[in-house]
């Protein structure tokens, strides 16, 4: 990939999702998603995601009800624990392990 452009995070979203990840390869674009992040961060606290999550919860709960969070609970030991350990084992392959 050629060296990725100068630009802020504001001209990116101008451009538009596929554009991005076309100028950019999908690393620049996961890139693009933390600076993105970190940014909401700086500038809304970590309070801001807490918030946002209890919204999307209380949304979820509506359309769902709280019985979708009991199937999925019993569904997301097995489930997570093993994404956990091929996201370890292919961190580990690329060398990335400790960042």
């Amino acid at each position: 990939m050629s060296e990725k452009p100068e630009m802020t995070v504001r001209e990116m979203g101008r451009l538009g999702g596929q554009k991005r990840k076309e100028m950019l390869g999908s690393d620049g674009y996961a890139e693009l998603g933390i600076k993105g992040g970190t940014t909401t961060k700086e500038r809304h606290g970590v309070e801001h995601f807490r918030r946002a999550g209890q919204k999307g919860g209380a949304a979820t709960r509506e359309l769902y009800g709280s019985e979708h969070y009991a199937a999925i609970g019993k569904k997301g030991g097995q489930t997570s624990s093993g994404l956990v350990a091929a996201g370890r084992a292919a961190e580990a392959e690329r060398g990335n392990v400790g960042r």
